[in-house]
């Protein structure tokens, strides 16, 4: 997969679309990414010696891979991403720029 965490990226399509964040966890079996501020979801819970009030809190769900592009650090503008071997180590570059990221 061509992110990985702290990665910028911007959501292209969906009810967040345009919106940006940090990848906060890479999902690699499921293809899927957590980003930071994003696809937040209520989850309910009971009271327990951790959390004593209980009640509901709002955290990120997952997002499919396929709907988030990564930020060019150039134009700050969503890109594809390739790879490239230079130096004999194998880096991702901005399809849009050409430049390493």
């Amino acid at each position: 997969m061509y992110l990985r965490r702290n990665d910028l990226v911007m959501v292209i399509s969906g009810e967040e679309k345009k919106h940006t964040g940090r990848v906060l966890r890479v999902l690699r079996d499921t293809q899927q990414v957590v980003v930071q501020g994003i696809n937040l979801v209520y989850k309910h819970l009971r009271r327990s010696q951790k959390n004593p009030q209980g009640g509901r809190i709002q955290k990120e769900a997952p997002l499919p891979a396929s709907k988030v592009q990564l930020v060019d650090p150039k134009n700050n503008k969503p890109t594809r991403v390739g790879f490239r071997i230079e130096k004999g180590r194998k880096v991702r570059y901005s399809k849009k720029s050409g430049e390493p990221i």
